[in-house]
């Protein structure tokens, strides 16, 4: 068996491991990534890219104190990755429009804009005329709150950038390498087996997203299905992120929108299926009325790694000293990447 030996084995080439092993090599880890397919292939190939703290979490606590703070450090991490890679990134920081279907959603969001207000970000509670004036495709609403400060980023094209800025780090990528299993050392490294090849390294990450609780026993990481559309939008541009009860919008700038997602218990199922189609087209509809015109361009499939408390696990291991996990990044793993790359980072090489 072949033997190579590294500072970090980051396994996962998704948008968390990719930000990763940037991150460590730019710090001089010589770091390696591998996946069983290809940079991107799982749950950050059905994401949406949206940035919205005050969206995905709206109450006070750790998600929200986490997510704030990593939006607050994308601006410098896409000049970054911009830079390094040598290629754009669609990145805006449009705002989202969230609406109200009824009066009970309207005091909830109300409510929900006087506390963002209350801690010095901008909101503001639009009455209906006002939500048509800004965003005039939208069907019938009873109001709507409206972020500025979020936004999207195109899910793949920073999974790309990170890709080539982190080979230019000096980051070796190896796809199609599925982990079988892994041998902690007595010294404190640890082996990572992968067909004939034993990887030897001083840290093993784990950001193999919902596939993590299948390589460790450690982690209570269980995968949730979110199906995603593409269309290609007939009427006039959108501007904003449009969020509703039952889906939400992202316009990307050459006129398509994705429509997204579906929250599906289903296991290690990948499949994309009509109900799933047909609920998002339905909510879709109902949001923008025009969307029935709409050109189906594609439908995508991702499964997103959940924890039971909700938040991501960004650890050392109790158990075994040499791995540090870095997934259960459930639906905010492109809004937390930035943060997540420098926690770890920090833990591994820094000890903090």
């Amino acid at each position: 068996m072949a033997v190579s030996e590294w500072d970090v084995v980051v396994v996962g080439a998704g948008i968390i491991g990719c930000s990763v092993a940037r991150e460590l090599s730019r710090r001089g880890a010589r770091t390696i990534v591998l996946d069983a397919r290809t940079a991107g292939a799982g749950a950050t190939q059905a994401s949406a890219g949206v940035l919205a703290p005050y969206i995905e979490a709206p109450a006070e606590g750790a998600l929200q104190a986490l997510t704030v703070r990593s939006l607050a450090m994308y601006d410098e991490f896409i000049a970054g990755v911009e830079r390094d890679a040598g290629t754009a990134i669609e990145y805006r920081r449009c705002g989202t429009i969230e609406v109200a279907a009824d009066a009970a959603s309207a005091a909830r969001l109300t409510a929900l804009g006087e506390w963002i207000r209350s801690v010095g970000v901008d909101a503001e509670w639009l009455e209906a005329k006002a939500v048509s004036r800004l965003e005039a495709s939208l069907g019938r609403t009873e109001g709507a709150l409206h972020v500025p400060t979020h936004g999207y980023v195109r899910a793949l094209q920073l999974t790309a950038g990170l890709l080539e800025a982190a080979r230019g780090c000096g980051v070796v990528f190896h796809p199609g390498r599925r982990v079988e299993r892994m041998t902690y050392h007595d010294a404190g490294r640890v082996s990572v087996h992968s067909g004939t090849t034993s990887y030897i390294a001083d840290t093993v990450v784990m950001a193999a997203g919902s596939w993590s609780g299948t390589l460790t026993s450690a982690t209570d990481v269980k995968p949730v299905r979110g199906q995603l559309l593409q269309l290609r939008w007939p009427g006039p541009p959108i501007t904003r992120v449009l969020w509703s009860d039952s889906c939400y919008v992202v316009p990307w700038t050459d006129g398509t929108l994705l429509v997204g997602a579906t929250v599906e218990d289903v296991g290690f199922d990948e499949r994309v299926t009509a109900d799933g189609v047909r609920r998002l087209l339905e909510a879709a509809t109902t949001l923008l009325p025009g969307a029935t015109d709409a050109t189906f361009l594609e439908a995508r499939v991702g499964l997103r790694p959940a924890t039971p408390s909700g938040l991501p696990l960004v650890a050392r291991s109790s158990e075994h000293p040499s791995m540090v996990y870095a997934t259960g990044h459930y639906r905010n793993g492109v809004l937390l990447a930035p943060l997540t790359a420098q926690l770890v980072a920090d833990l591994i090489l820094s000890q903090r």
